[in-house]
């Protein structure tokens, strides 16, 4: 059996809290003989500031790049506010996906039958939800050149960013997302603003290019972003997978997170290339919510997008789609009978801890390999 090597990096606020229910999962996988997992941990984010005054350190990027995949848990809070930006925690999650070159963001939205109801839009709407979202991760507007504030005098400044991109990054990223649409419904829908942004009309004829080329046999619309995000919110379920750029990919995919309940039920990847010699690629797997520090620390946490991240792993770094599977089922499973955390208590549901439902989960995942 392989071993594969995990790079636990849990960050601020919230997660170490939900960092650890994913060790629970690795201990009981390792301990019945299903998976073999070697961990190392590092800091980041506002942790690693406090400690190194750095976001991340060049030693714990040097163990992330002989990871075979990154488990990040989340950084920043008011704590950090006051430090200088380019040691900002947030700056930390930048690095790592430069360094690792992860060009490709997947945000899954599914909505759990027992969650309907927790929506904020009629259970109709999206009871059985399953869509993904593709955002290009290493270009654009958040690292595009210039980025500058000048002043100007008289009390007036000018803010500049940059939205670039480059042929190549939009047809890779296209090429992920085909590639996903052919494994599930076949569907593929392109957002950008092409009626007011240039980058919006080389985005839709690479698009529409890559499709022509390689993909005829996948169904492709184009849609403008903001009339996407309006979409989003009537009828989600027409879409299965949606591409678009950095900025729009990070409205968009915060937008479907709402569609399911809570951001605390939704995981996401962050894939390379994959290299033609290991047949590996780097990624990152981590949680959409973010630090959340009002409330770290009371064990109220959701642990469900943490150990969805782990699963996301699981299919598209270690080929243990079987398994991943399983872990979907289980955590189905425990939001079926009524166990919720905080973010989604109910009248007449069973409000429990985030180590209550990370051993519930890893209970129900024991009893299908029974």
């Amino acid at each position: 059996m392989a071993t594969y090597k995990l790079l636990l990096l849990a960050g601020d606020g919230i997660g170490p809290e939900v960092m650890g229910e994913v060790k629970r999962l690795i201990g009981w996988l390792d301990a019945q003989g299903i998976a073999r997992f070697e961990t190392e941990e590092g800091l980041v984010g506002g942790a690693s500031y406090d400690a190194d005054k750095v976001s991340i350190t060049d030693a714990t990027m040097a163990k992330a790049l002989a990871a075979d995949a990154v488990l990040f848990g989340a950084v920043g809070g008011p704590k950090w506010d006051p430090v200088p930006y380019e040691v900002r925690p947030e700056a930390g999650l930048l690095r790592l996906r430069k360094d690792l070159a992860l060009y490709a963001n997947l945000r899954p939205a599914i909505c759990y039958p027992a969650l309907a109801e927790s929506s904020s839009l009629k259970p109709e709407v999206v009871e059985g939800l399953d869509i993904m979202i593709v955002r290009e991760l290493t270009g654009g507007v958040y690292f595009g050149e210039p980025k500058t504030i000048t002043d100007l005098g008289n009390g007036q400044k000018r803010a500049v960013d940059t939205q670039v991109y480059d042929t190549y990054e939009i047809e890779r990223i296209a090429r992920v997302a085909f590639d996903l649409a052919r494994k599930r419904r076949n569907k593929l829908t392109s957002m950008e603003k092409r009626n007011v942004m240039k980058s919006g009309v080389l985005w839709h004829e690479v698009v529409t290019q890559v499709h022509q080329r390689e993909y005829k046999d996948v169904a492709l619309e184009h849609q403008l972003a903001d009339s996407g995000g309006m979409q989003l919110v009537r009828w989600p379920k027409q879409f299965d997978v949606i591409v678009t750029d950095n900025l729009f990919g990070d409205m968009l995919s915060d937008i479907a997170a709402m569609l399911t309940g809570s951001l605390g039920m939704l995981p996401s990847a962050s894939l390379g290339d994959i290299d033609p010699t290991t047949k590996k690629r780097r990624a990152l797997y981590e949680p959409v919510h973010g630090s959340a520090p009002d409330i770290a620390g009371q064990g109220a946490a959701n642990p469900i997008a943490m150990l969805a991240s782990f699963g996301m792993a699981l299919r598209y770094s270690f080929d243990m789609g079987e398994l991943a599977d399983k872990l979907d089922a289980a955590i189905a499973a425990v939001l079926a009978k009524g166990l919720r955390t905080a973010d989604l208590k109910s009248e007449g549901l069973t409000v429990v801890s985030t180590s209550q439902m990370g051993e519930a989960v890893v209970k129900e995942l024991q009893a299908l390999h029974a």
